[in-house]
C-alpha cells in the first residue's frame, strides 16, 4: 500500500525529480489539459478524480514520506493545474499565462494560502493549491473581460 501512495502522491514519481517538483507536477497538468482539451468532459471528471484521490491519499503520503507537505508530493499541483486548465479557452498564450500565475501563487502564497497550508493533513495540502488556482482563474478571466472590452490585444486569448 505504501508503494501505492507514493506512486500516486509524487505523480508517478515526478515529485521525485531534484530540480522543481511542484512545477513538474503542475506539467503533468498541463500535459493533461493538452490530451483532453478536445474533451472537456473527460476533463472535467479527470480533474475531479484527481482531487479526490488526492484527498485521499495526501494525509497518508506525509507519513510515507515522514514529511508534512512533503515536496515529493504533487497530486495537488496536478489536480489543481487541471482545475485552471478547465477554464482556458485553447491556445498557447493563455496556457503559459495560467502556468506561470499558477506557479507564482503557489510559491509566493499570498493570504490566506499560507495559513491554509498549515491546515493538517490532505486539507491543508491540497486547499493551499485549490486557492492558488482560484486566483490564477481570477486573473485569467480578468484578462478575458479586458481582451473583450479591447484594452488587451486579441492575441491573448
Amino acid at each position: 500500500m505504501r508503494a501505492i501512495i507514493r506512486v500516486i502522491a509524487s505523480g508517478l514519481y515526478v515529485g521525485y525529480s531534484p530540480v522543481a517538483p511542484g512545477t513538474m507536477g503542475s506539467l503533468w497538468g498541463v500535459l493533461i489539459y493538452l490530451f483532453l482539451y478536445k474533451h472537456p468532459d473527460v476533463l472535467i471528471l479527470v480533474t475531479i478524480f484527481l482531487f479526490i484521490i488526492g484527498f485521499l491519499v495526501c494525509a497518508r503520503a506525509e507519513k510515507v514520506f515522514n514529511e508534512k507537505d512533503s515536496g515529493k508530493i504533487v497530486i495537488d499541483e496536478i489536480a489543481s493545474m487541471c482545475l485552471v486548465c478547465l477554464f482556458l479557452k485553447p491556445g498557447w498564450f493563455m496556457l503559459i499565462v495560467g502556468f506561470l500565475l499558477f506557479r507564482f501563487f503557489d510559491v509566493a502564497k499570498p493570504p490566506p494560502i499560507r495559513k491554509i497550508e498549515k491546515l493538517s493533513g490532505s486539507l491543508g495540502i491540497m486547499l493551499d493549491d485549490v486557492i492558488a488556482a482560484v486566483y490564477t482563474i481570477i486573473i485569467l478571466f480578468a484578462i478575458y473581460l479586458l481582451t473583450a472590452a479591447g484594452i488587451f490585444p486579441r492575441f491573448c486569448v
